[in-house]
């Protein structure tokens, strides 16, 4: 059995992933302001890959996941925001507290 590796971006540090848990009635508004985050940073943000995705055991839960090449790289993207403009019109959308997170990558496995 092949053990997994760390997942590394080209300066070697480990890759990350950024996690928003959000409870909404409204996620196609979610998809539509990441759609135009991402619009108005073409060239600028280091996210290399975002999945939304819908929570089946939780109704009206989404987590979008966004993965990085680095928690550096993660941290300048976050300030590609533009708080509190981004964050203030996403808690509009929010049903309740919306929950943030990064994760360091340990290992990563074709499965």
């Amino acid at each position: 059995r092949r053990k997994g590796r760390a997942l590394r971006s080209g300066h070697g540090h480990a890759a990350s992933i950024q996690i928003m848990r959000i409870t909404t009635v409204r996620p196609d508004e979610v998809e539509a302001l990441v759609h135009e985050w991402r619009t108005k940073t073409v060239g600028r943000r280091s996210a290399q890959r975002g999945t939304f995705t819908r929570d089946r055991e939780r109704p009206s839960t989404y987590v979008q996941i966004v993965g990085l090449p680095s928690y550096d790289d993660a941290m300048t993207n976050s300030a590609l925001l533009e708080p509190p403009l981004f964050t203030e019109r996403l808690a509009n959308l929010s049903d309740g507290p919306m929950v943030f997170g990064n994760l360091d990558v340990r290992s990563g496995e074709q499965m």
